[in-house]
């Protein structure tokens, strides 16, 4: 698989009747390894090791409904009182991060309402803070530590 901009770690691969998987430590289970569980997987990790997010505190494809709209958001970081923190959207490496990607995630925020959203296409990672009061956003360089996330 392709090398990421995220630190190196160890993934447990398993070659199946139904193509290569990666073991996902979060939901405890062998999933696809497609491009985007690449990414997805690394950003996990990333959340866990460098971010300290506990990983009892991250969910995986979580199902938002939306009006009749059902979505799945690909990443949530919560707090210790499961209220969501952060919002990711994870894309393929060759999948640009567009205009696109951002309609993505706010769609999915009109319905958790959280202060930090993340796009990573594993290449690319774009972070930002949420002004929901002035309904605006700001870039930031990194996204903060979970001790920073929840303050």
């Amino acid at each position: 698989m392709l090398q990421l901009n995220f630190p190196s770690y160890n993934f447990q691969l398993t070659n199946t009747k139904e193509g290569l998987k990666i073991f996902d430590r979060t939901r405890k289970k062998q999933v696809l390894l497609t491009p985007e569980e690449w990414v997805r997987q690394h950003l996990i990790e990333f959340l866990v090791n460098e971010k300290k997010i506990p990983r009892t505190l991250i969910g995986v494809e979580i199902g938002l409904k939306l009006n009749t709209l059902f979505k799945r958001a690909d990443v949530i970081a919560y707090n210790r009182n499961k209220t969501p923190l952060l919002i990711v959207e994870c894309k393929a490496p060759f999948v640009e991060i567009s205009q696109q990607t951002f309609d993505q995630i706010a769609t999915y925020n009109m319905v958790l309402n959280v202060p930090y959203l993340m796009v990573s296409n594993g290449l690319s990672h774009f972070y930002c803070i949420m002004d929901h009061k002035n309904k605006k956003y700001t870039f930031l360089k990194e996204i903060p530590n979970y001790s920073q996330l929840c303050l």
